[in-house]
């Protein structure tokens, strides 16, 4: 069984930038197992910031492949943590 490869993918400036990073996720949606979006929001505030954990399909490779892509979008910072399965 594969390892669990997970990114977490800071957006900050969503008004600006969540189009081209909704661009590049969707070209890789057949790689994204489980996609969850955060960011703050209540009555009186939402969020120019966000934070969206993707499940990578593909291995590592293809999760260094999508974070390389994402983090050549203005506003956008990636990490990834990997989850050994044993």
């Amino acid at each position: 069984m594969d390892d669990c490869v997970m990114l977490g993918i800071h957006v900050t400036g969503r008004e600006e930038h969540a189009a081209e990073a909704q661009k590049v996720l969707t070209e890789y949606g057949c790689n994204i197992k489980t996609r969850l979006g955060l960011h703050a929001v209540n009555e009186n505030l939402c969020s120019s910031a966000g934070l969206i954990l993707v499940e990578v399909f593909g291995g590592e490779s293809i999760a260094d492949e999508l974070t390389r892509r994402l983090e050549s979008v203005k506003g956008i910072e990636v990490k990834k943590m990997v989850f050994e399965n044993k």
